[in-house]
């Protein structure tokens, strides 16, 4: 049973190295709530990062935004997390993060927030420190990133990869807010390209950066250019680029049902590490 006062409250600027030094703890899983962290998210969305305090000292904490997603949270954390979540529904997209944790945090939100519109339960969270070339593996020379003025381009390929990876498109109407989350990217350097003939065929983008670590997401390859063997050189001249400018450590999850994507990020140097698991809602 919950007790009467619900230990979790959100946390404060002065919580900002305890709440690193927990994501530290397990870095390709926890990196997407470091780079909010290091990006300021504590004072600029108050109330965004819950923490779970046990004697002053934080014991885990939740991303509570967009998405919810736990951070080295154990069993009690998780119902204390989801009985101060359970009234946000209409704010949240997803719950994403470490398979384990998820799947105890769903467990409590799932007669007040449910159905899920799907449930991804199998994500390998993969992660590699060796630059593909050091590896003997081609790097695409095409591969670079994207500038401003060629944000129009980017646009139908990020539309086309989330919508068949979410399973609807990211806006309706005008796209005017979702082309503003396209510049912010392309601005920062985070968004990896390869044109040909005046069109986008591959876009890759670093969703988070933290502590020397850096996700990746996004990874589109244009359909026509499938089954070709394109996809390994021009992710690993993305990952050999990541690796140069941003950090060296880099990661990212996939669907387990995605075995081509998989056998290309092996090929590149990427290993299993953990799983995550996404509840879409």
């Amino acid at each position: 049973m919950l007790r009467t006062r619900n230990p979790v409250h959100a946390l404060s600027p002065s919580d900002r190295d305890a709440a690193l030094e927990l994501c530290a703890r397990n870095l390709p899983a926890n990196v997407f709530v470091a780079a909010r962290l290091l990006e300021g998210a504590l004072s600029s969305q108050p109330g965004s990062v819950l923490g779970h305090k046990v004697d002053g000292l934080l014991e885990s904490l939740c991303w509570s935004s967009a998405n919810l997603v736990p951070v080295e949270a154990d069993e009690e954390s998780l119902v204390f997390f989801a009985d101060r979540a359970r009234r946000w529904r209409r704010h949240c997209a997803s719950v994403l993060g470490p398979a384990d944790q998820v799947t105890e945090l769903w467990r409590h939100l799932e007669s007040a927030w449910g159905p899920a519109r799907a449930v991804r339960s199998n994500q390998p969270l993969m992660s590699t420190m060796d630059p593909p070339s050091a590896l003997g593996v081609e790097l695409d020379p095409r591969v670079r990133p994207a500038t401003l003025a060629e944000v129009d381009l980017v646009m139908p390929a990020a539309a086309h990869m989330f919508e068949g990876e979410i399973g609807y498109p990211p806006y309706s109407g005008s796209g005017a807010a979702y082309r503003s989350a396209l510049l912010a990217l392309i601005d920062r350097g985070h968004t990896f390209v390869a044109i040909e003939d005046g069109a986008v065929i591959f876009k890759a983008d670093v969703g988070s950066v933290a502590l020397g670590c850096a996700q990746l997401q996004g990874v589109w390859l244009a359909p026509h250019l499938r089954g070709r063997g394109l996809s390994v050189p021009l992710m690993a001249a993305v990952v050999e680029q990541v690796m140069a400018t941003r950090a060296r450590w880099v990661t990212l999850y996939v669907n387990d049902f995605n075995t081509s994507a998989r056998a290309t990020y092996a090929r590149v140097g990427f290993e299993d590490v953990g799983t995550f698991s996404t509840v879409l809602l």
